[in-house]
């Protein structure tokens, strides 16, 4: 056998042991990610074991210094999303926050992902020292870092991921 061809062969033998390997190589004790839609309940007890964070920005001409929960936080504690880094088709899956009064905003899993856009979203009952007032509550989202709050959804009434097909 020519040398060349011994190259060849013992690269072609590593490619299929790899593959072999690769092939082998599940996840077994991650939960699986969620295919289907899924409410997610703004259940006080969950939210309250969640970490707290902070976020401060300006909407409608009001500074506004607010306290909640993150929401990609949330998504995860309700099985919404996984806690591993999205791949696959749970990139296409989509958090729409609906309002009281009938207003809709989107977010994308991926964006929300810390290991790809790691978008900040506060989930918040408070800000400026106080619970919010019957007009925005009971529940609010704050996205600082957005050029205008337009996904600033006051009311907040329900959270469904599903995907995007």
């Amino acid at each position: 056998m020519r040398r060349t061809d011994a190259r060849l062969l013992s690269l072609s033998l590593l490619l299929a042991a790899g593959f072999a390997a690769q092939a082998q190589h599940k996840h077994a004790d991650a939960a699986p990610a969620p295919t289907g839609a899924v409410e997610v309940k703004l259940d006080e007890a969950l939210i309250a074991t969640l970490p707290r964070v902070k976020a401060e920005g300006e909407s409608h001409g009001r500074k506004l210094s607010c306290e909640g929960v993150a929401l990609v936080e949330l998504l995860r504690a309700s099985g919404a999303m996984p806690a591993a880094p999205l791949r696959g088709a749970q990139l296409a899956r989509v958090a729409q926050v609906r309002a009281r009064d009938g207003y809709r905003a989107a977010f994308s899993l991926g964006e929300l992902d810390p290991s790809l856009g790691n978008r900040p979203v506060l989930l918040t009952r408070r800000c400026n020292g106080a619970d919010l007032p019957a007009e925005d509550g009971p529940w609010r989202l704050i996205v600082p870092g957005e050029s205008r709050p337009a996904r600033w959804v006051r009311q907040v009434e329900s959270i469904r991921v599903s995907g995007a097909d």
